[in-house]
């Protein structure tokens, strides 16, 4: 069994040390965090070793992954480090804030040999594996339309708790990069590369805060589909994240990760419903879940995230979510504010990305 140490104790950093407890192919082994306070707190809970320093910490021969969950701007410093010291990898969402970033950490690991995986945890659920089987086998037949949805709510105070939140620098970005990016990886999962976007965001219903808390996109897949990317932190009360998916054999919805809608062509035509296809789940209660509250996740798939990970450095096989999958939204969404600013459609890939250094009226 591998051991693991967490980097970053806050409210993501929690999460993890809670997954591990039932992870089975790694577990918990030491913690760090720059605040000693918080490095303590979750080392003492967990009965682990806590430490405040990084560079002592990759010197612990026993830690054999270093689980990334700090602010997603300081994400790359962490990772090279922990590739130039032979430790795989699990890196929180984004895999860093922009394209030419993340390459920088792509291209450490593959100099390292160790694994770098990262957290889109749901690519695990069930009914999405489910569903990209069915489009991967095409009986969807050809997809027409595609959507993804994040109606979610993040209060002021959400923005306020800490510095990095809602800045270029350290959050990347806002509804899209830190709330709609899951729903625009999983749509990418379903459907499959995107060739061009034409985006719009704005800032509506926040303060103090340099990025969009609202942003649509219109897009266009490599396949010839068409499709639509909304994300929000300003829609009280929250609601479930939804994907659509359609072809000319059939479609489905998912509704946070479960089917409420299914219908295809082939088991419409059979006699009765095929037991591969999902059963409908009921509605998500608005309000409900991480729709407004970012701690209120699933811990299921995302043990079966780390776990995988874990599997991948003990078989030598790449991860369900490797460090080139983990890119490709970030790419997406940076292609998005790119078009934002510029008024005009991008092509996909996006070399480079420059954020801007500040928006005005905001955090100082």
């Amino acid at each position: 069994m591998f051991n693991s140490a967490i980097v970053g104790c806050g409210g993501i950093g929690a999460m993890h040390a809670k997954c591990y407890q039932a992870t089975k192919e790694i577990r918990l082994a030491a913690v760090m965090d720059e605040i000693p306070e918080n490095a303590g707190k979750l080392g003492k809970q967990y009965n682990v070793p806590f430490f405040t320093d990084l560079k002592t910490l990759l010197k612990r021969k026993e830690i054999d992954f270093i689980d990334i969950c700090t602010p997603s701007g300081n994400h790359g410093d962490a990772a090279i480090a922990a590739a130039r010291a032979r430790k795989h990898c699990i890196c929180e969402k984004p895999l860093d804030v922009t394209p030419q970033r993340c390459d920088r950490i792509i291209r450490a690991f593959r100099k390292s040999g160790t694994v770098l995986g990262g957290i889109y945890q749901h690519r695990f659920a069930d009914d999405v594996q489910k569903a990209r089987a069915a489009v991967q086998a095409g009986r969807l037949g050809r997809i027409t339309l595609a959507t993804c949805s994040t109606p979610w709510w993040r209060t002021q105070q959400y923005y306020d708790s800490g510095q990095w939140r809602g800045t270029w620098k350290l959050d990347g970005g806002g509804a899209l990069m830190n709330q709609g990016i899951h729903a625009i990886d999983l749509m990418m999962y379903l459907v499959g590369p995107v060739k061009s976007v034409c985006g719009r965001t704005a800032m509506l219903a926040h303060e103090r805060i340099e990025v969009e808390d609202a942003a649509v996109a219109a897009v266009e897949f490599e396949c010839g589909a068409l499709g639509a990317i909304l994300g929000t932190t300003a829609a009280f009360p929250g609601d479930a994240v939804r994907h659509e998916v359609m072809g000319t054999q059939g479609m489905f919805y998912l509704h946070d990760d479960k089917a409420v809608l299914w219908k295809l062509k082939d088991e419409m035509e059979a006699a009765g419903p095929a037991e591969a296809a999902p059963a409908a789940a009921a509605a998500a209660t608005p309000g409900v879940g991480a729709a407004s509250d970012p701690m209120a996740l699933s811990t299921e798939i995302f043990v079966r995230t780390i776990d995988d990970v874990a599997r991948a450095a003990r078989t030598g096989q790449a991860p369900l979510v490797s460090g080139e999958e983990h890119k490709k939204a970030v790419e997406v969404i940076c292609a998005i504010y790119k078009s934002a600013r510029t008024g005009r459609p991008v092509r996909l890939p996006l070399a480079r990305f420059k954020p801007p250094d500040r928006a005005a009226g905001t955090k100082g």
